[in-house]
């Protein structure tokens, strides 16, 4: 069970690397709500977007990775 959970860890930390490498910088979007581009179409359904969707899945895969840290560090695994 153990090694079937590091495993798993291991998986998420790399999908968390490449997902958030994946996404576009902040700054970008800090400039087009200056310029207004926030009230476009695409600023409007960001979460239909590829955009939001790397947002989705690093929320997920983050919450997952915080679980399973603190499921890896308790002593009860291995009994």
């Amino acid at each position: 069970m153990l090694k079937i959970l590091t495993a798993v860890f291991m998986i998420i930390c790399i999908v968390i690397s490449v997902v958030i490498l994946l996404q576009e910088g902040k700054q970008a979007g800090l400039t087009g709500a200056i310029s207004g581009a926030a009230e476009s179409y695409w600023g409007k359904n960001k979460g239909r977007s590829m955009e939001g969707k790397l947002e989705k899945i690093t929320k997920v895969c983050v919450v997952l990775f915080f679980v399973l840290a603190i499921v890896l560090n308790m002593d009860m695994i291995g009994y």
